[in-house]
Parts: C-alpha cells; structure tokens; sequence
C-alpha cells in the first residue's frame, strides 16, 4: 500500500509550508508558501546566515528592501528543489493601503526577474482584506499572479473570486481553534469547523465555474487534511506532511467537482464589509493574523539590524 501522501498527490497538489529546504527535498511537494513567520524561522537556521548578511548589504539601510531581498533569496533557494512555484508575501503592516501593497508587490517581482526567476514561478501573498483585493485584481490584470492569504470568510472568498485571483488560502486550523475555543469542545472530520469552510468554498467555487484555486492552509492534524483530499491544493507544514508520509492507510477522494453550490453572489465594498463584521470568528482572526505577520515582520527586520 503507498503512503496517504503518496494517495493524496493522486487528486490534491501537495504544497509544502516552510522555508526549510531539507523537509522540501525530503517530502517532494510540488510547489511551496512561505510567509514572514516561516522567514523567520528560515533566518534562524545556519544555511541562510549568508543570505542574511547579503540582504542586509542589498538593502543599503532600508530594512523593508532588505526583507524583500532576504524572502526572495530563500524563495530562489526552495524553487532550486520543487519543480512548481514559491509564494512570497507583502509586508502585512501594509494589508489595508492597496497603492502600498501594488508596490511592493511589484518590487518583490522585480527582484526575482533581477535573479532570473520568471514570473511564472511566483505567486505574490496578499492579505484577504478588502484593500488587499483590489491591489490582487490589478496585478492579476498585470499578469502577476497571486496566492490571497489569511482568509476566514466565505465572503473574503467570493470577493477573491469576482476580482480574478489566481488562487486563496482558507486558514483551516486557525478557524478550528477559534471555534474549540468558542464553543469549548473538539471538532472531528466534517463536522469540523475549518473543513467546513473550505467545502463550502470549494463546492461554491466548481458550481460557478470559477477558475480561482482552492488551496486549504494551516492545519492542526492529520483528519483535517484527510477530510479535504480532492481539494484542488493543500499547504502542509513538514510535520504532518512527514505523518502522511509514514501512514499507509487507505486515503478517500473527500472534494470532487459537481456537489451543489450556492448561487453567485458579488458583492460591492459595503456588502463585503458587513458580511465579514456578521461574522466574528473571520472578523477576530483575520486581525489577529496580520498583527502576528507584523510582529514577525517586525522581529526579522530586527534580526537584519543585528547582522548588519
């Protein structure tokens, strides 16, 4: 019997969630997510000292270019050991200014090209905010495409969606915790909160014929990924995938296109707006979200000072 890792890239591209280089040639995922948390972690480890020093110089003072520099030299380490691509993320602090973010998404491009990494490589992380999606849309219309992060909300999904996005990340496990949290109790299979989301979305987004990726994100444990096999990508961190990996189990096709899915609804800047305050948990993690990206944004940029 193959692995329910091996049973799972059957029907669900496998994404691996990290910066570490040996977990990603060990595992084989087929394309990789970093974020600052993760480059964080990257930073940390003794194979990058070099990049980190070489950001620092690159940077010439300014800490955001030396960020950027350092996300997109460990993003050209991953891509020398995937076959797919690398999605890199824009600052969070600058989640809710659309003009910031088209900017520094635009820079982070830049620097990749510079390194001679197509763009067809690439995907650019953007924050699920409304801000977020409107800089989303035009780059997509630029020819950049891009990975919306941090997304709770079945209305972030369908404003996703409308603006033409390449591809979203519902975070499974964080949607989990706040429910366990919530309501005191464990959640199983389907009847898991995070699992739900991500079916509803996906059904909503093969019922309406749109082209936007569904990639499930930010897992707890093996059952939430196993309920979500079929989904079109799935982002793992090496722990679990290295569970998938040793566990030669049977593996069922959960997601397949032609369940029912709701109606298309669009919905303009008032309507996405009040839907996500009617809904507290997407409301409470997508803010907790980006103040954690911040902090750790905040943390390298402090790490990169003290290289200097």
């Amino acid at each position: 019997m193959t692995s329910k890792l091996e049973q799972l890239k059957q029907f669900t591209t496998v994404v691996a969630d990290t910066g570490d280089l040996d977990a990603i040639a060990r595992l084989q995922p087929v394309d990789a997510t970093t974020n600052p948390s993760l480059l964080l972690k990257a930073a940390a480890l003794p194979r990058y000292a070099d990049l980190l020093r070489q950001a620092v110089d690159a940077g010439k003072g300014d800490l955001g270019l030396a960020c950027d520099h350092f996300a997109v030299a460990v993003g050209q380490e991953i891509l020398k050991v995937i076959p797919g691509r690398i999605s890199t993320e824009v600052d969070a602090r600058l989640s809710f200014d659309t003009e910031a973010t088209l900017q520094r998404a635009e820079r982070l491009i830049g620097l990749y090209e510079k390194a001679g990494i197509g763009r067809e490589r690439v995907l650019i992380k953007i924050a699920s905010t409304w801000e977020g999606i409107r800089a989303a849309e035009r780059l997509e219309k630029a020819g950049v495409q891009t990975n919306l992060t941090l997304l709770f909300a079945f209305a972030q999904a369908q404003a996703c969606a409308d603006a033409g996005v390449f591809l979203i990340s519902p975070f499974v496990g964080r949607i989990y915790d706040w429910y366990k949290k919530a309501e005191g109790r464990d959640f199983v299979g389907s009847e898991d909160p995070g699992v739900q989301s991500v079916t509803r979305i996906y059904d909503y987004y093969k019922h309406n014929s749109y082209d936007t990726v569904v990639m499930g994100a930010s897992f707890r444990n093996l059952g939430q990924i196993e309920a979500l096999a079929g989904c079109d990508r799935l982002t793992i961190s090496p722990e679990l995938l290295q569970k998938l990996a040793e566990d030669d189990g049977q593996l069922s096709r959960q997601l397949a296109p032609g369940a029912a899915g709701e109606p298309r609804q669009c919905l303009d800047q008032s309507g996405f707006r009040w839907a996500l305050n009617e809904d507290a948990m997407a409301t409470e993690k997508l803010a907790e979200g980006i103040r954690l990206f911040a902090r750790d944004q905040e943390k390298l940029e402090a790490l990169l000072t003290a290289t200097a």
